[in-house]
């Protein structure tokens, strides 16, 4: 199970998240468990495989305003970036900033498990 430790030496800014979640230290823990499995991940990944742009940008945003609000730092810059680029509708490849978005996902996902 995953403790406001672990989400600390992650690089979330846990006090921000709390705040958010009013200090319900149990609510922002569920929460941020829920986010390795959000589908917006798969359907970023399935849009810009199908060069989608708007769609892709769609999911990009919403991973953004989630892995924001909860102040999931390291997750959040990642998303920022492509969200970013998303929203330029830039015609790239998008393999970079992906990887880093399962690299930072599947830590989020470790810490999740412990």
């Amino acid at each position: 199970m995953i403790t406001i430790e672990a989400l600390r030496e992650y690089g979330a800014d846990v006090e921000k998240g709390l705040g958010r979640c009013m200090g319900n230290e149990a609510l922002y823990l569920r929460l941020v468990g829920l986010i390795p499995a959000e589908e917006n991940f798969k359907k970023l990944q399935e849009e810009l495989d199908a060069k989608d742009l708007q769609k892709a940008f769609e999911a990009a945003h919403a991973l953004k305003g989630v892995t924001g609000n909860l102040s999931l730092t390291p997750l959040y810059d990642s998303i920022v970036r492509i969200t970013e680029r998303l929203r330029a509708k830039e015609d790239t490849d998008y393999s970079e900033e992906m990887t880093e978005i399962r690299s930072q996902r599947e830590k989020l996902e470790e810490l999740c498990r412990q």
